[in-house]
């Protein structure tokens, strides 16, 4: 019994792969083939069986009838033959870490994406050939490859089953590949597309991000590793993989600090994810169900804990320091305390509902939801602070070691009572008020009762013009509303996401002159805003409310204690 699929590219300006799936000795009269409609790491429901064009079936020379029961749902008949051939094309045209994308200049695939999943062979070891357009295309995933198989200018590579097919991209073009060792492994980092970026300073810094990570874990649970980069315009993501993560960025996005600061997090937020997601797996994704949505509770501990580890690693690593540290972590506290969302729904809430919430994104989004990711890494920042502060020789490490030897290393599921378990275990006391407020409920984060401990306090900038409410794009000079708050004054009065802002007090107003234009009125002034709302023009009369706040900084307090000092030291290497 074998599973071989082929994939070509002869055509790479179609953006269409060509894939042919070869059966031999399949022992059922009838093949059921299903399409996958999410990819692990990325929940929404993407429905990839929409970019499946040209689907045919055969045994030799005679064609196999064959129907569709679904929407991701093929059916194909035997009559009798042993050996089965499939052949469709997918269209890739989406440049993203969770989808497809072919042209003249590479391909990139994610499994998900592309191959279909036999349900009663997906135990089976699935061979993968990969016949590149052009000789000096390569092949590069973190699949082992297989010599002797495929043809002259193919490369074949073996996966252990579908769900290690799925969990290894493939880049395939003339794109860079840098070899290099941390701890003794072996690493790969290729790169797509031209930018910026000094090879020998990424590899120096991955290298000492690895180091930081296998520390935590004890070790590096795999042999090799590959890291694959997409260098575009003004793009940003990341998507984990058991052995492999792909990234994408601004491929000018290497120069300026900030900017190297921020791909450096995203570089440690995918790589923490190789323990904290790929191992250490909530039982409700212990087994993938790829025909539907698979729900999680604990969304918030898989990716807000590993964003709350993404701007600390690289302090650890020397890669940026103590100021750097703390101005990021102001950042990420002002975007959850500027989004009133946290005021609506719970981070479990969040984390369950990411299926239809996070990834569809409306004009409403901000007022009614929070990102697990954000107000995840928030609760992460307290729960470190909380167990630092009761036992000076603990942290949250010591959470994710034991969720690594319980549950990571033999990779099993956990449930959010365990996960509370396990942190209450660190802790050394109960926490069941803490999970009720903050992760199941919607109070406040008490920011301060947890940061002066350490001799820090969270300080509030207020905006120096009056409270409006609206957020606004200049779209071709004319000034058009994106986003209302809710309670805000512009939404009291009737304006709405869409309306054209025309003039203020019955002057007009300029494109991107809003914010200066506030700041000639104070608090309880009356304006009168005229606005096109439905291409009807309409003037509306709008109290200004009290100034609010648009940021937030960590600071240090005056005249720190001794035993703050030394919690600060302890928790971040300096003084």
């Amino acid at each position: 019994m074998q599973v071989h699929y082929s994939v070509l590219m002869s055509q790479p300006e179609t953006h269409l792969f060509e894939v042919t799936l070869h059966l031999v000795d399949y022992p059922s009269p009838i093949l059921d083939l299903k399409m996958p409609v999410w990819t692990p790491g990325s929940y929404l429901i993407r429905e990839y069986a929409r970019h499946l064009q040209d689907f045919a079936a055969f045994s030799g020379t005679v064609a196999l009838p064959w129907r569709k029961l679904s929407k991701n749902h093929w059916q194909v008949e035997k009559n009798g033959f042993s050996e089965v051939v499939l052949s469709y094309r997918i269209f890739a045209a989406e440049l993203s870490v969770r989808t497809n994308h072919l042209d003249t200049t590479h391909g990139y695939f994610n499994g998900t994406a592309l191959f279909f999943r036999i349900p009663d062979l997906a135990k089976l070891p699935i061979y993968v050939t990969i016949t590149p357009p052009y000789p000096e295309w390569q092949v590069t995933t973190a699949l082992p490859e297989v010599e002797g198989l495929g043809v002259s200018g193919s490369k074949t590579f073996l996966a252990a089953d579908f769900d290690t097919l799925v969990d290894s991209p493939f880049e395939i073009g003339s794109h860079q590949l840098y070899g290099f060792k941390a701890l003794g492994k072996s690493h790969e980092l290729a790169i797509w597309g031209k930018g910026n970026f000094h090879p020998k300073q990424l590899i120096l810094d991955f290298q000492k991000i690895i180091a930081v990570e296998a520390e935590i874990f004890g070790g590096l649970p795999y042999e090799r590793y590959v890291f694959l980069l997409h260098l575009s315009h003004q793009t940003y993501g990341g998507l984990e993989h058991k052995n492999s993560c792909s990234l994408i960025y601004h491929r000018f996005g290497f120069r300026a600090q900030d900017k190297y600061e921020r791909f450096i997090q995203l570089v440690a937020h995918e790589f923490f994810h190789l323990w904290n997601v790929k191992r250490i797996r909530p039982q409700a994704i212990e087994v993938f169900d790829y025909d539907q949505e698979n729900y999680i509770a604990s969304l918030w501990f898989c990716e807000g804990t590993t964003s709350y580890y993404d701007l600390i690693i690289p302090l650890r690593a020397g890669i940026y320091d103590t100021k750097s540290f703390l101005n990021h972590l102001s950042k990420e506290i002002t975007r959850y305390q500027t989004t009133s969302g946290r005021k609506v729904q719970s981070l479990s809430e969040s984390s369950f509902d990411t299926w239809i919430k996070l990834y569809r994104p409306d004009a409403n989004s901000n007022n009614s939801q929070i990102s697990y990711y954000v107000k995840g890494e928030m609760v992460s920042l307290l729960l470190d602070l909380l167990i630092r502060s009761l036992h000076p020789q603990r942290s949250l490490d010591d959470v994710m070691r034991k969720m690594w030897e319980q549950f990571g290393q033999v990779e099993i599921g956990y449930t959010p009572e365990q996960l509370k378990a396990v942190i209450e275990s660190v802790a050394g006391i109960d926490l069941s008020d803490f999970f009720q407020l903050y992760i199941d409920g919607l109070e406040d984060l008490p920011f301060n009762q947890y940061l002066i401990p350490f001799g820090l306090e969270l300080v509030a900038e207020k905006d120096e013009k009056p409270f409006f409410g609206v957020k606004t794009n200049n779209e071709n000079g004319r000034e058009i509303v994106k986003f209302v708050e809710v309670g805000s004054p512009a939404q009291g009065s009737g304006i709405d996401v869409g309306d054209e802002l025309l003039a203020i007090n019955y002057l007009k107003l300029g494109a991107n002159q809003l914010h200066e234009r506030l700041k000639d009125y104070q608090p309880g002034d009356i304006i009168e805003v005229t606005v096109f709302h439905q291409d009807e023009l309409y003037t509306y009369s709008v109290t200004l409310a009290p100034h609010v706040a648009i940021a937030y900084y960590v600071k240090p307090i005056d005249q720190p204690s001794p035993s703050q000092k030394e919690n600060f030291s302890r928790w971040l290497g300096s003084s």
